[in-house]
C-alpha cells in the first residue's frame, strides 16, 4: 500500500511538471526591448533589434518551444524618464517576461528599480558603465563595460612606447569609468596624463579643447565618446588640426571605430589603434555565419559590437530557458544565467556568477582596408578579461 501511494505520488508530479512545461510552451515568450529607435542614438536600438531578429530567424522565431513576441518601445536615447516611463508599459501593460535591450546607462539606471519590484529578468545589451549591474539583481549584462575594454589597451600603450597621454571623454558614467580605469592603469604601469578634459554627450565642436591637447605634446589622446556624429566630428577635427601630423596618435575604445562610423570617417580612420571584444573582421566560423545571416538579412547595413550583443541576449535567453524548461521567472533566470558560458561571434563568453556581467576575450585592433573596406584587424589580445571596476 505504502509502494502504491508512493507510485502515485511520484507520477502525480511527473504528471504536474509535464503539464506545467506544456503550458509554458503554449505560451508567448514576451521580450520588452527598451531601445533608442528615434533621435542621435536611434543607430544603436536599430543594431540591437537587427541582431536580436536574426537570431530569432536562425532558430524559427522560437525559444525553448515558446513563440517569441519581441515588443519594441522608443526611449529616443539619453532620456531616463521616458526609458522608465516605456518600461513601465512593458510590464503592466503588455505583461513582458525580460526586459532587454537598453542602449545607454542612464535608461538602464532608471529601470533598474522596475525590473526588482517585478521581479523580471533584465537583460542589458549595451550600457557599460560597470555599476549597472549593482543597480538590480535581477540584471544580467552580454555587451561591455567600459572599464573591461579600456584596461587592456590602457596596458598595450604603455607596453608600446606611448608615455604621455591625454585623455577626453565624454561627461557621463561610462566616460568617467573609462576615463578612470585608463588613468589607473596607464599610470600605475608608468605611464604619465598630462591632461584631460570632458565634453558633453554628443557635442560637435572641439575647437576649444583640441589647442589644449596640442600645447601638452601628448604621444597619444585617450578618447571615448559614444559612437556616430560625435566620433566621426573628432576624427576629422583632429586631422583638420594637424595634430595626427604633428604626431599624436588616438587611442581608443572600440566604440570609435564600430563599423557603421568606419565609411563615414574615411581614410582619417586608417591606422586606429582600438581595444574592444567584437569587430565584423573577427575569424573565427562563428562569427563568419553570423556576418553572412546579418547582411543577408540586412544588405545595406553591417554588423557591429551592438548588433551582436542583441544576437547574444537572444543566445543567453535561450540557453537559459533550455535548462529551465522554459520557464523565464526571475529568480530561476538569473540563477540559471550565472556561469553559463557559449562561443559567440565574438569568441567565448561568459556570465560572471557573482557579477551577472560578461566576462570575454578583448582583442587589440587597427583599423586597415581589408578587400577595399576599413575594417577593425585584430592583432593581439587578452582572454577572460573580468570588468575591473569590481575587482
Amino acid at each position: 500500500m505504502a509502494l502504491t501511494k508512493s507510485f502515485l505520488s511520484i507520477s502525480a508530479a511527473l504528471l504536474a511538471s509535464t503539464l506545467s512545461a506544456s503550458a509554458l510552451a503554449a505560451e508567448a515568450l514576451k521580450i520588452g526591448m527598451v531601445l533608442p529607435l528615434s533621435g542621435p542614438y536611434a543607430a544603436y536600438g536599430q543594431q540591437i533589434e537587427r541582431g536580436a531578429r536574426v537570431y530569432l530567424q536562425q532558430h524559427g522565431g522560437s525559444i525553448a518551444g515558446r513563440k517569441v513576441e519581441l515588443i519594441l518601445k522608443d526611449d529616443t536615447g539619453v532620456a531616463p524618464e521616458v526609458s522608465k516611463r516605456v518600461a513601465q508599459e512593458l510590464l503592466g501593460t503588455h505583461k513582458v517576461d525580460i526586459l532587454a535591450g537598453f542602449g545607454l546607462t542612464p535608461g538602464a539606471l532608471a529601470v533598474a528599480p522596475l525590473a526588482t519590484a517585478a521581479r523580471k529578468p533584465m537583460i542589458v545589451m549595451n550600457a557599460a558603465a560597470s555599476k549597472v549591474t549593482t543597480q538590480s539583481n535581477y540584471i544580467v549584462r552580454v555587451s561591455q563595460t567600459l572599464p573591461q575594454v579600456t584596461a587592456p589597451l590602457a596596458t598595450w600603450s604603455a607596453m608600446n612606447r606611448v608615455g604621455k597621454v591625454f585623455t577626453l571623454v565624454s561627461d557621463y558614467g561610462p566616460g568617467h569609468d573609462a576615463e578612470g580605469e585608463f588613468k589607473r592603469t596607464f599610470k600605475s604601469l608608468g605611464g604619465e596624463i598630462v591632461g584631460d578634459a570632458r565634453i558633453p554627450v554628443g557635442q560637435l565642436d572641439f575647437a576649444k579643447v583640441l589647442p589644449r591637447i596640442k600645447a601638452t605634446q601628448p604621444d597619444a589622446v585617450f578618447l571615448f565618446v559614444p559612437p556616430g556624429a560625435q566620433t566621426v566630428a573628432f576624427i576629422k577635427a583632429f586631422a583638420q588640426a594637424g595634430l595626427d601630423k604633428a604626431g599624436v596618435r588616438i587611442i581608443a575604445t572600440g566604440d570609435l571605430t564600430e563599423e557603421g562610423s568606419l565609411d563615414a570617417m574615411g581614410d582619417s580612420a586608417l591606422g586606429l589603434i582600438t581595444a574592444h571584444h567584437y569587430s565584423e573582421n573577427h575569424n573565427s566560423p562563428e562569427n563568419k555565419a553570423y556576418v553572412q545571416a546579418y547582411t543577408q538579412a540586412y544588405r545595406t547595413s553591417r554588423p557591429n559590437y551592438m548588433s551582436v550583443a542583441g544576437y547574444d541576449g537572444m543566445q543567453l535567453i535561450a540557453k537559459v530557458l533550455a535548462k529551465t524548461g522554459g520557464d523565464a521567472s526571475g529568480e530561476r533566470f538569473v540563477a540559471t544565467a550565472k556561469g553559463l558560458s557559449w562561443t559567440s561571434p565574438r569568441g567565448v563568453m561568459t556570465i560572471g556568477a557573482t557579477t551577472r556581467d560578461v566576462v570575454q576575450t578583448v582583442y587589440i585592433r587597427k583599423v586597415q582596408r581589408v578587400n577595399g573596406k576599413l575594417q577593425n584587424v585584430e592583432f593581439d589580445k587578452v582572454a577572460n578579461v573580468k570588468d575591473p571596476g569590481k575587482e
